[in-house]
């Protein structure tokens, strides 16, 4: 549990240091609340949550965080563009069943995007794959396949290949090693246990 606690505050620091003071932001796949905590008591943001699991959302009203239970794609249709300085999708585009349609209009609510992800082209996970022929168990990997939820895992060059294909600027971009502790400057594709990035429309 603390393990799982120490990546949440190392996603949670990565974060606030692309949110502006006073920002107006949208979570999306919300959780329990704590990044949307950690950004109003350090960036005083203007912060809305958004959830399916209605335990997670009564945590963040309990936190002192609004949020809403309700399906991403529908609650993403209720907005104009840029009625966001920031959508969050941290550790969340895995889950999604419409990964492209969501980012892209992300993208339009909000004027920059933040989506941090488990790396799974990570070595540990190719190891376990070429010489286990199975998925890896880990904190990061907790539960066997059949008690996981439904994810579309994915990696650094694959997310890159698609912000390519879909002409979305890549703003910056943090990568960590396997213990989400120490940042990974080079091949990260292979080196990286995490990846954040920030995005925004490509005008050119």
């Amino acid at each position: 549990m603390q393990t799982s606690k120490n990546k949440r505050h190392v996603d949670a620091q990565a974060i606030a240091q692309w949110v502006n003071q006073g920002d107006r932001v949208l979570d999306l796949g919300c959780g329990r609340g704590v990044l949307l905590e950690h950004l109003k008591q350090k960036n005083k943001v203007y912060g809305i949550g958004v959830d399916i699991d209605l335990d997670k959302i009564i945590s963040c009203l309990k936190r002192g965080v609004s949020a809403f239970q309700g399906d991403i794609k529908s609650f993403l249709n209720q907005f104009e563009d840029n009625a966001f300085d920031r959508v969050i999708l941290s550790r969340t585009v895995d889950q999604l069943e419409d990964p492209d349609w969501i980012i892209n209009k992300s993208l339009k609510v909000g004027k920059s995007v933040t989506v941090g992800f488990v790396n799974h082209g990570y070595w540990v996970n190719r190891a376990n794959a070429f010489f286990h022929g199975s998925k890896t168990l880990n904190d990061v990997y907790p539960n066997p396949w059949y008690e996981s939820l439904p994810s579309n895992s994915f990696s650094i060059n694959e997310f890159e290949s698609f912000c390519q294909k879909k002409n979305i600027n890549i703003q910056d971009r943090i990568c960590y090693s396997g213990d989400w502790k120490k940042k990974q400057n080079f091949l990260c594709n292979l080196l990286a246990g995490y990846a954040i990035y920030d995005l925004s429309i490509n005008d050119n």
